[in-house]
């Protein structure tokens, strides 16, 4: 990942300006440690800081058309950019990077030609001919993007707000700012928001427009019938050739993030039948190198490791503790940019290893988030959800949640995580079969995501072992799978910091996204030490957020408005494994050393998917 910043617009446009603009994309430099650029046009500013993952010898940005006239900072990774180049011959391309083709798409095709590309990706583009630009962002805000309002933008102007702004108007009397963390703008913006994913901004029609289209985007229940054969080499075709072999693409070192369940281990399985092919493997070799994160004795360890050694990758274990997942706590909120309990639960684990991961010398990764979403798990509500409750609104708030987290968890570190599931030919492909065979049956032995389970269930040409139920292991939560005491040494240290006059008192504190929880008004807490704005805390989703990146399981269920944890394991009645109600937290050895055996707990205990 890089980190982008871009501003247009500037009253002030003297060397003070220019020094304040580099200032403030330093705080972006974790994103991309490799190098630093900037380009200034008037009073348009394009800074970058990048991580270089493909062509690092001469694909330093800003990047830019033949002539210079066309600008362009990138944040990402275009997959088809070969393909796409060959669209392009016509053109003079100055050095290898995949993400020079979107100087010269604009040029060749105008605004339009953001839905030809393939990949995940934020961008701000400048043409300095008429000094207009736009902006987008990938269609399921995989990597970050934020926009905001210079101080020198009048009040007034915002008056007529639906979600965004008329940024045309605010540009003629103020900047307009982008950036891939709000860190970068949350002191010089008064007002800032998410970029919403699948979308791009033309200045030149002082409007947002959504340019991701696809046919699942209705709230129209797909009728598509399940063929299993079909849908086996069609899912085994989107998964392998066309979400993981593509998203292989790279010049440096890289691996998979592997956590024993269910989706992490197909990526790694489909990676590693492929290592021998890539051409990275000539300069890296071709054994796969996979990671796990865990405290000691936690479910992810062991099961990483049976993967690890049926698919003979080069396996790396990190352990931590909990009371070091604690210490780094300010830094990942710092990171990641939310208060939302779940999100951080999941982040510090991830962040914590990340850092191991780059002192390997690795800067790439593959990730299996997404597909608890596109296959109808929001692992409170598996087994509450009907037919026709199932709803795409857990994809379109991905990236507030599980993209999010993956993202600025690894680029924290300059480390870049990539997501197969959430490409977007497979989620075509998987978003349009009826969601009937999305749903749990326990009466057809059906658990979630039976549908991707069975597609990789090939007796004659295995991926993943069935003997020890690594293909069936029922879905846990990352923040669940590193080690059950992880959550409740969280919930003690939290108990410890804020008392109960402090939470009966929070809505007077805290009037908007009220905490409900002790964790919950800590995190908030330390969220509002560093982004203490109105704007800040409105980027955050409010209302109770449950497992699997979604607040809605509540709306579906009364049952769930009585269970404020949103672990999976808090769940009785969902997880087979869930705690039992006459566990004591306090019981569990939640600090320091390996966690404990908690009655009902370890003895029964899956991992995470």
């Amino acid at each position: 990942m890089c980190g982008i910043l871009a501003v247009f617009g500037c009253i002030d446009n003297s060397q003070a300006k220019r020094s304040r603009i580099i200032e403030l994309s330093r705080r972006l430099r974790h994103r991309g440690p490799d190098w630093s650029g900037l380009h200034c046009h008037g009073n348009c500013y394009l800074a970058h800081q990048r991580l270089a993952i493909v062509d690092p010898t001469s694909g330093d940005q800003p990047l830019y058309n033949e002539d210079k006239t066309v600008v362009v900072t990138v944040n990402g990774e275009i997959y088809n950019h070969k393909q796409l180049r060959e669209k392009l011959k016509s053109h003079q391309f100055r050095t290898g990077s995949d993400c020079e083709v979107i100087a010269h798409l604009y040029e060749e095709y105008g605004e339009d030609f953001v839905d030809m590309l393939d990949g995940m990706f934020s961008f701000v583009l400048l043409d300095t001919r008429d000094n207009s630009f736009i902006a987008a962002r990938d269609a399921i805000g995989i990597t970050p993007l934020y926009i905001g309002w210079g101080l020198d933008v009048k009040p007034k102007r915002f008056e007529k707000i639906n979600y965004f702004v008329n940024v045309n108007k605010g540009w003629q009397g103020g900047s307009v700012w982008f950036a891939s963390e709000m860190k970068a703008l949350s002191d010089d913006c008064e007002r800032f928001m998410s970029f919403l994913p699948g979308h791009l901004y033309s200045s030149k029609q002082g409007a947002l427009r959504r340019w991701y289209n696809p046919p699942w985007f209705s709230e129209q229940i797909p009728s598509t019938p399940y063929d299993p054969i079909l849908l086996r080499e069609t899912f085994k075709k989107a998964c392998s050739e066309l979400a993981v072999v593509k998203r292989l693409m790279t010049d440096v070192p890289f691996g998979v993030l592997l956590s024993g369940g269910l989706d992490s281990s197909l990526v790694a399985a489909v990676a590693s039948r492929h290592m021998v092919e890539l051409e990275a493997a000539c300069q890296w070799g071709s054994q796969l190198h996979t990671f796990c994160v865990g405290l000691k004795g936690s479910p992810d360890l062991k099961a990483a490791r049976e993967v690890a050694d049926y698919l003979g990758t080069r396996h790396h274990e990190f352990h931590f503790t909990v009371q070091e997942g604690i210490d780094a706590l300010e830094e990942v909120i710092y990171h990641i940019e939310t208060y939302d309990v779940t999100t951080i639960r999941a982040s510090t684990p991830m962040f914590l290893m990340s850092r191991k991961i780059k002192s390997l010398g690795v800067k790439m990764v593959l990730s299996g988030e997404g597909s608890d979403e596109i296959f109808g798990v929001t692992y409170t509500s598996t087994r509450r959800l009907t037919r026709r409750s199932f709803t795409k609104k857990h994809i379109k708030s991905l990236h507030l949640y599980d993209c999010l987290r993956a993202n600025k968890s690894t680029s924290a570190w300059g480390l870049e995580a990539r997501v197969p599931f959430l490409d977007k030919e497979f989620i075509n492909v998987a978003m349009s079969i009826d969601p009937e065979w999305k749903l749990i049956r326990p009466d057809l032995g059906r658990i979630e995501k039976w549908i991707l389970r069975n597609a990789f269930d090939d007796e004659h040409n295995p991926y993943l072992p069935k003997v020890g139920h690594i293909l069936y292991r029922q879905k846990e939560q990352f923040s669940d799978g590193v080690g059950y005491s992880w959550i409740d040494g969280l919930k003690d240290h939290a108990n410890k910091q804020v008392t109960d006059a402090m939470l009966t008192n929070a809505s007077f504190i805290y009037p908007e996204n009220t905490p409900a929880t002790k964790e919950a008004y800590y995190y908030r807490s330390i969220f509002e030490k560093f982004y203490p704005k109105n704007a800040a805390r409105s980027t955050v989703p409010g209302g109770p957020s449950v497992a699997c990146s979604t607040a809605k399981a509540v709306e579906w269920d009364a049952a769930w408005s009585k269970n404020p944890d949103p672990s999976g394991r808090a769940a009785l009645g969902v997880h087979a494994a869930a705690y039992e109600e006459e566990v004591d937290a306090k019981d569990a050895n939640l600090i320091n050393g390996s966690p404990q055996k908690l009655p009902g707990i370890v003895e029964k205990a899956t991992t995470v998917v």
